[in-house]
């Protein structure tokens, strides 16, 4: 007899419990999306503007996570490394940007809202003199609200 209400008790724990997840499962998945600013980097090898495989996926989630939010503006800012000539290194620069610009359209996300800029190597040495590592990058800024 003992034994059965052990077995009764904790059957009835373990329904409760699943009970419990479903219902937290469903306040996630009904959580309204979080429609922030967002920014996101798209890395690229050097001396390249062509995306790279994770490039194209950074890419395509984060316009996936901007689905269920309204669009106010996006920014691209291509950048290179201090290495090299100032004019090379702008021209990469914006070839970067326009690549990732392609790639934010091709995910559905609206181009008129783009605001597409190339820095070159500007910003790309620190005050000592010293190269500023990782400059081989485009940077996505995603403007968002609420639908």
């Amino acid at each position: 007899m003992r034994t059965a209400l052990l077995l009764t008790a904790a059957a009835a724990m373990a329904l409760g419990g699943c009970a419990t997840m479903q219902t937290a499962r469903a306040r996630l998945v009904k959580a309204t999306p979080r429609c922030e600013d967002q920014t996101v980097q798209i890395y690229f090898a050097p001396d390249q503007a062509e995306l790279t495989p994770e490039g194209r996926m950074v890419i395509a989630q984060a316009a996936s996570n901007t689905r269920a939010c309204k669009i106010l503006g996006v920014d691209v800012l291509g950048l290179a490394d201090g290495a090299g000539q100032a004019g090379a290194n702008l021209e990469l620069s914006r070839r970067r940007a326009q690549s990732v610009t392609a790639a934010l359209a091709a995910n559905g996300l609206p181009s008129a809202e783009f605001k597409m800029t190339a820095a070159g190597q500007a910003g790309a040495v620190t005050s000592g003199g010293q190269a500023a590592p990782l400059r081989r990058r485009a940077d996505v800024t995603l403007h968002l609200a609420p639908r």
